[in-house]
């Protein structure tokens, strides 16, 4: 089992699959970036702020381009708030005006209220580049992964050592 790590060029060569494996992931997530138009275009539900309509854990799918309409009310956004980190997925209420300077006002479907609290203190809308995307998909809970890898963060450790590991051990 540990003979491939007496022979270097093999241990090498391991080492770059590895590499090759997180590179194509890279790729492939910043190939769909460029197609959707979005810094993000796949997100993870980390409340309850929209049941019924997604659950916590499931994994949205989002795109950013309007080719042939404009983001409207009704539809399912995610935005980010100026100096916060993490994005919020909600669905639009009301808009004002049309365009790029088109004024937008959120709130999650299990929220008595709208989102004003939650944007910077004196914003009380959006505009579009605050947007991040439209949801155009969902897996459901897919995404708890993702959550029980950021709420236990030695989860993470964990799961890239048992990867290392398959990827020096394995035989071909």
């Amino acid at each position: 089992m540990l003979s491939s790590l007496g022979n270097p060029r093999q241990a090498a060569a391991q080492l770059m699959n590895f590499g090759l494996i997180l590179s194509t992931a890279f790729m492939m997530w910043k190939g769909l970036s460029v197609i959707s138009d979005s810094p993000s275009p796949i997100v993870v539900v980390l409340s309850g702020s929209m049941e019924p309509a997604f659950q916590r854990g499931d994994l949205l799918l989002l795109w950013n381009r309007n080719l042939f309409t404009e983001t409207s009310v009704g539809e399912i956004v995610v935005y980010n708030v100026k100096d916060k980190d993490i994005p919020i997925v909600h669905r639009i209420i009301s808009k004002f005006g049309t365009g790029p300077t088109a004024k937008l006002l959120t709130k999650g479907d299990n929220n008595d209220s709208d989102d004003t609290k939650l944007y910077t203190p004196g914003q009380n809308y959006l505009v579009r580049e605050d947007i991040i995307g439209s949801v155009v998909g969902y897996m459901p809970f897919v995404g708890y992964v993702t959550i029980m890898l950021s709420e236990h963060p030695w989860m993470k450790t964990v799961m890239l050592g048992i990867m290392g590991l398959v990827v020096v051990l394995q035989r071909e």
